[in-house]
């Protein structure tokens, strides 16, 4: 299936139904909060393990407490559904 380029107002329905993303230069983000450096790693690990499945690499941001994540999906220059599908993954670990 080829990935279409989503319009802004499609964008905007699909963050809609996503709870503290937000949409930065052509990306999909959220920072996630955690109690010390291994939850961290750990969730950047499961999330890791979703990418590979799904072949979507989100750009990834960590250290102690706190994780970032960063998705777009680079070959159409924007964001697609596979990016709003990754996120609600993450979303459920």
């Amino acid at each position: 299936m080829a990935r279409k380029k989503l319009s802004e107002e499609e964008i905007e329905t699909a963050l809609a139904g996503l709870s503290g993303w937000t949409t930065e230069n052509k990306n999909l983000k959220k920072r996630f909060e955690f109690n010390n450096f291994a939850e961290s790693l750990d969730f950047v690990n499961r999330v890791g393990t979703i990418a590979e499945e799904r072949d979507h690499h989100p750009d990834v941001c960590f250290g102690w407490g706190y994780a970032e994540f960063s998705i777009t999906t680079h070959d159409t220059g924007g964001l697609t559904h596979n990016d709003f599908d990754l996120a609600k993954e993450i979303e459920s670990i």
